[in-house]
């Protein structure tokens, strides 16, 4: 099931406007799925504190399909994208079972990341509620002020550090 993940990386600013490209071009016999994977965050503006979506893997789109060759020959037709994929299809990449387990896990069935909350108790984070509950392992430094973890998430086999929203209830 997890291992018909690809990931094509894509300009950076254009993730949103190339997806619905994919979606509306390409056969949905090809290409089950194209999405971006969406963070959620607190920022804060006109002094208060609002959620926003932000991308979690920014110049990344990922796509999911059992027949990538076909989706190679339709991927050409994809205006903005033909000049990102070489020709000797280097730059379209299946990911790890694994890791499309992980980001399964860690997101909603609409690919979202939501905030998540937890308390710090003797220094140690704790995971109350959220998609990072149990995964605070994976927490590398958090930013209690802008309300983010940076999290370490595994893709392509390298460690990719991504930031996720956390609100920290209490210290002790």
């Amino acid at each position: 099931m997890f291992d018909n993940w690809y990931v094509v990386q894509v300009r950076t600013g254009k993730e949103e406007e190339i997806v619905k490209k994919c979606q509306f071009y390409i056969d949905h016999d090809i290409l089950l799925d194209c999405f971006i994977p969406i963070t959620k965050k607190k920022k804060k503006y006109h002094g208060t504190w609002h959620i926003v979506d932000d991308i979690l893997f920014k110049g990344y789109i990922f796509m999911i399909t059992d027949k990538v060759e076909q989706l190679y020959t339709e991927l050409k037709k994809i205006p903005d994208l033909t000049k990102l994929l070489g020709n000797d299809g280097e730059d379209i990449y299946p990911i790890y079972p694994q890791e499309a387990m992980f980001l399964t896990k860690f997101s909603n069935r609409n690919h979202v990341v939501d905030m998540s909350r937890g308390v710090i108790e003797n220094d140690k984070i704790i995971i109350t509620d959220g998609p990072l509950m149990n995964l605070e392992g994976y927490i590398t430094k958090i930013d209690r002020h802008k309300r983010i973890a940076y999290v370490d998430v595994e893709l392509l086999g390298k460690i990719t550090r991504v930031q996720v929203g956390l609100e920290i209830i209490s210290k002790t």
